[in-house]
């Protein structure tokens, strides 16, 4: 469950230049406390293409969005999150994502993700990826969401 794909030459770019490189650690690291999650106690290692999360969030939509918070950037490729700790238990539940196709929009992802006739629970989607998603039409192919459970809502 620790390791999640992401589309390598797509995402938001924090370096110079145009290459697919993923950014430094402590680029990643402050791009990832800049969205003001809770992640004070989150270290980020880059392994190649991979960015690898280790440390302690307080609860599950944290860890969602930590994930995709560092996937969601040009040259990642893989988050390796196995050493991100939730919470008292310290292991994560396995989290819903999806990747944006040409074409979508938050509707329809909120049909295909709940089921016809349940579009109109796009805004939990919106809301379960703020502050990375600013406005519902700027979703882009390639970027990663995270689909929470409607049961809980």
């Amino acid at each position: 469950m620790g390791i999640f794909d992401f589309v390598k030459g797509v995402g938001k770019k924090l370096g110079i230049g145009e290459d697919e490189t993923p950014p430094s650690a402590e680029i990643l690291k402050k791009e990832l406390d800049s969205h003001e999650l809770g992640t004070d106690g989150v270290q980020v290692e880059i392994k190649g293409d991979t960015a690898v999360l280790k440390g302690k969030v307080d609860d599950q939509s944290i860890f969602e969005k930590a994930v995709i918070a560092v996937g969601n950037t040009l040259g990642v490729s893989k988050v390796q999150a196995d050493e991100l700790k939730v919470g008292e238990a310290g292991a994560a539940k396995q989290p819903v994502f999806y990747t944006v196709k040409k074409g979508d929009n938050l509707w329809k992802i909120a049909e295909a993700s709940y089921g016809k006739g349940k579009g109109a629970k796009n805004t939990i989607i919106f809301e379960a990826n703020k502050p990375m998603l600013t406005h519902p039409d700027k979703i882009y192919p390639g970027q990663v969401l995270r689909i929470p459970d409607i049961a809980a809502n």
